[in-house]
């Protein structure tokens, strides 16, 4: 925080009051605001102190380029001690959902490993070549789209994907989307472990249907 502390108090406030307002609103990214990120590297300090007030810790990963807020883990408190509401809401997941996720984390997982860009972009057609394997033969082309489309909107939601602009000019191509680095966060070795489970189980069953 050193070159901070020749900045007056008011300024100082100002730079944490908008580091907290956007790290409450979602995800920081250093790629979309190089300014406000180094702030966050300078302040990190006070940020992590006052977020912990709310019953919050910060998360930044500098060498990725994010940041975010998330719920301090629960803990067996006093019965004295009253017990802080949730902030950050948690959001159930669909199953299509988190087979998309377990999916796109593995072919982060496989695209890392072999030392190239680190951006990965995948169209729409590739995302559904990922799922196809986990279908029953004879599955609907078109309806298996709209729901892969719908699905990867969700996914869009939650700020794991981005969805690309269109290149101008020439046939209309199918969606692109960047995975963004904030997915290797959330689903962790154990969450991919837990999920190849039940995923396992499910491809037996799916297994099962087509040899009948």
């Amino acid at each position: 925080m050193e070159e901070y502390e020749q900045i007056p108090t008011s300024a100082l406030n100002a730079h944490l009051s908008v580091l907290l307002i956007s790290l409450l609103k979602g995800v920081l990214y250093q790629e979309s605001d190089a300014k406000l990120w180094g702030a966050l590297l300078g302040l990190q300090a006070s940020v992590r102190d006052y977020v912990s007030v709310l019953g919050l810790e910060l998360v930044l990963d500098e060498a990725e380029g994010y940041a975010f807020l998330r719920a301090k883990p629960d803990t067996e408190d006093d019965d004295d001690t009253p017990k802080l509401p949730r902030l950050v809401a948690r959001r159930p997941l669909s199953y299509p959902v988190s087979l998309l996720l377990a999916l796109l984390r593995k072919k982060m997982a496989e695209f890392d490993a072999s030392g190239g860009d680190t951006r990965l972009i995948l169209t729409r057609d590739e995302v559904v070549e990922l799922v196809r394997v986990f279908l029953p033969d004879g599955s609907n082309e078109a309806k298996l789209i709209d729901q892969i489309e719908t699905h990867l909107n969700k996914i869009v939601e939650l700020g794991f994907l981005r969805k690309l602009k269109p290149v101008s000019g020439g046939q209309a191509a199918p969606a692109t989307f960047e995975v963004r680095r904030i997915l290797k966060a959330f689903v962790d070795a154990q969450w991919l472990a837990d999920f190849d489970a039940r995923l396992a189980a499910y491809h037996s069953s799916v297994e099962s249907e087509r040899d009948e």
